[in-house]
């Protein structure tokens, strides 16, 4: 007698954790900070030139400045309109500051330039955020921020490099240019990309959307704690991205070399984020934070007594190990706390503080620093009393807000 036939279900695939959409993104923001932070090394030279070299602290805090009022906006558009438009808005800005710099031929130019590139980091990083929170689910969300800061931090290593060797090699315009032209191909990636806003959230723009009516418009309360941390862990990179170049030229590291900083940091970073991204995920949010905050400090004391070029650069490598676990650890703890329809106004509010906080930090280093050498250590002597206090906030709030919610309903 024949036996039945009996056939066996093929089991399904699980689901793909990181999508084209995340590795296309991950791309768009190489690009992207790959775009602004190349000019960083050689702004300060150019400003002084410029007649403007009391003004450096501004180079930084203008930018963050207009960072930092634009999040409102962008965030409450990231809700409404899409995550993709917001995007691209702010990198259609870094194109077109970044075509215009060599027509600044004045110090007041130059200033208002920088104001009106700041409103490129106050939408695109927002659009980004809430975007990876749409399609990564959150057991993996350390993970993945840490895997997009991978990508922000190779962009953030190799720019300064390469805008320093541009300078040196050619001139001044053709930086410029080239880090427009990096911003556009952001922008060509971000049109391959598909839109993850819920449809029924989905509102054509219209300026009514840019009215602000209420604060619950602008903060979104459950994040308040993350934000908190973020503007005081925050302030020393500021602070530290207003004097390197300075304490870079009083080391002897001048050309090429002036981007040696920028390049240890970020290989330390980006070591750190492939090596321990699912830490938060593992062992919570607020204790990553507070091992982070730890290793910043000792980081920022070894700048504060940097001898010689290796100290400089060891604190370099510290600062970039500490970050690289402080930064994808809030963003996912942010994004943990936020309600799923209110994500992008959950990011702005904690973009808002991180702006705050380099930009304080920017403006309490050129005050501080004041163009003379014998005052760098002071200024991360403050920038580690600034992370002190964010620790001392963590050990205090630890108990009373969650490392890790269930995804809100």
């Amino acid at each position: 007698m024949a036996l039945p036939l009996t056939t066996t279900a093929p089991t399904p695939r699980p689901p793909r954790v990181y999508t084209a959409g995340f590795w296309l993104m991950c791309l768009s923001s190489l690009l992207f900070f790959m775009s602004f932070n190349m000019l960083l090394p050689e702004l300060p030279d150019y400003l002084t030139s410029l007649g403007g070299g009391e003004y450096k602290g501004y180079i930084i805090a203008l930018f963050t400045l207009t960072a930092g009022l634009s999040r409102p906006f962008s965030g409450k558009l990231a809700d409404t309109v899409g995550r993709i438009p917001v995007m691209v808005f702010g990198s259609l800005v870094c194109f077109i500051c970044g075509f215009f710099y060599p027509f600044t031929v004045t110090v007041v130019g130059f200033l208002g330039l920088r104001l009106l590139h700041g409103f490129s980091t106050g939408f695109k990083p927002t659009g980004t955020a809430a975007y990876i929170a749409d399609i990564v689910p959150l057991a993996r969300r350390g993970e993945a921020m840490g895997l997009l800061g991978v990508a922000g931090s190779l962009g953030m290593a190799a720019g300064p490099t390469l805008g320093s060797w541009l300078a040196a090699h050619f001139t001044l315009n053709v930086l410029f240019y080239c880090s427009s032209g990096l911003a556009l191909l952001s922008l060509i990636v971000q049109g391959t990309m598909t839109e993850t806003l819920a449809v029924a959230q989905r509102q054509r723009f219209s300026w009514k959307l840019l009215k602000i009516e209420s604060w619950q418009e602008v903060f979104e309360p459950r994040v308040l704690v993350p934000a908190a941390a973020t503007l005081l862990f925050l302030l020393p990179f500021g602070a530290i991205f207003t004097v390197v170049p300075d304490q870079s030229r009083v080391l002897g590291l001048t050309g090429e070399s002036k981007g040696l900083f920028y390049l240890c940091y970020t290989a330390a970073s980006l070591v750190v984020r492939l090596l321990a991204g699912r830490a938060s995920d593992r062992y919570g949010r607020v204790p990553v934070l507070i091992g982070s905050s730890f290793v910043i400090i000792t980081s920022l004391l070894m700048l504060a007594l940097a001898p010689s070029v290796t100290g400089f650069l060891a604190g370099a490598v510290l600062f970039g190990l500490g970050t690289g676990l402080n930064s994808p650890t809030i963003y996912a703890w942010t994004v943990d706390l936020s309600h799923p329809e209110r994500r992008g106004r959950a990011v702005s509010t904690m973009y808002m503080a991180l702006e705050a906080g380099i930009g304080i930090g920017a403006l309490l280093a050129g005050w501080i620093f004041s163009n003379e050498p014998a005052h760098l250590p002071f200024v991360h002597l403050a920038s580690a009393g600034s992370v002190l206090c964010g620790l001392v906030f963590l050990l205090a709030t630890r108990r009373r807000v969650p490392a890790i919610l269930e995804e809100a309903a």
